[in-house]
């Protein structure tokens, strides 16, 4: 036997309560210590989750045609991996074991979500994001960036991006420019950023995949409450993945992907009169003030989950 062989041999399986342990030992090979913790911990939950449903070899073959399905739903303008993955609100728990004290206290971190494109254009501050004509209510943020002592932190790197007011990131829609509504500011020596934007609105996940399927046999719909979505990124500070919602948006209690928390929704002011924040502003405008904080950690960008 060569010596993958005789690394992987578990036993033979002689009953149903074999197949575990054999599938354990088989794995215990791996120098990675780590990694056999992950591999160990989700062979005997699968095979625990099995034998608690007494899952049939049908249910079995529709749950590998709709892992495969996934794959195949995935392209460079759209991750059905990343969509599942937050619709069972599987990015949210990830999100929230790894901040917040572990989980053990609210935290300003979100899911990255599938729309995250790198590369965004830099702007300047107080500059615009709106690079096509795109219709809706005016918006001006002021942003300010600290840390856990309330210590302004410059040169963060921050990533914004949000659907249009149809609903619609640019990616999904050939009306928009490409980076329409997305762009990189830089923090001054206040830790301040802010943009010139107009109101998100709420919009549907894309349904035309699996997703889709599971959210209708579910009876679940499929919508997004508004947010503006934030990724801020500096060495020595842990990445801060975020988005801000719209605090009157139906939605908020009904997130397809489970993505509100408290400390996420945001006051957009509503303006009907008074001095605009800049010229040729038609009322009604919106204004969002927000302090997002930054931990001490590692600085980690995300793989885009689109190009």
């Amino acid at each position: 036997m060569d010596a993958l062989g005789s690394q992987s041999a578990g036993g033979i399986i002689e009953s149903a309560d074999d197949a575990t342990p054999v599938v354990l030992r088989a794995m215990q090979g791996a120098d990675d210590v780590r990694l056999r913790e992950l591999a160990g911990a989700l062979v005997k939950h699968l095979h625990a989750f099995a034998r608690e449903v007494k899952l049939t070899e049908r249910e079995f073959e529709y749950g590998l045609d709709f892992l495969n399905r996934i794959g195949q739903a995935t392209n460079d303008a759209h991750n059905e991996a990343v969509l599942f993955s937050d619709a069972i609100g599987f990015s949210t728990l990830v999100c929230m074991l790894n901040n917040g004290n572990a989980g053990s206290t609210e935290t300003a971190a979100a899911l990255l979500g599938p729309f995250w494109r790198a590369n965004s254009p830099r702007t300047a501050n107080g500059g615009s994001i709106v690079r096509s004509p795109t219709a809706g209510a005016e918006l001006f943020t002021s942003c300010q960036v600290v840390d856990p002592d309330g210590r302004p932190i410059a040169d963060v790197e921050v990533d914004v991006w949000q659907s249009s007011p149809v609903g619609l990131y640019e990616n999904q829609d050939d009306t928009q420019a490409d980076m329409n509504l997305r762009g990189k500011f830089t923090t001054d020596a206040d830790g301040r950023f802010g943009f010139r934007s107009v109101k998100p609105a709420g919009y549907p996940v894309p349904t035309h995949g699996p997703v889709g399927d599971m959210l209708r046999v579910q009876k679940r719909h499929p919508y997004r409450p508004a947010h503006i979505h934030f990724l801020g990124f500096k060495p020595g500070f842990k990445t801060l993945i975020t988005q801000i919602f719209v605090d009157d948006d139906k939605y908020l209690e009904s997130d397809v992907v489970f993505g509100v928390t408290r400390a996420l929704i945001g006051d957009y002011r509503r303006h009907d009169s008074g001095e605009p924040p800049a010229s040729a502003v038609v009322a009604p405008w919106y204004t969002l003030n927000y302090r997002f904080v930054m931990e001490p950690g590692e600085a980690v960008l995300p793989t885009p989950p689109i190009k």
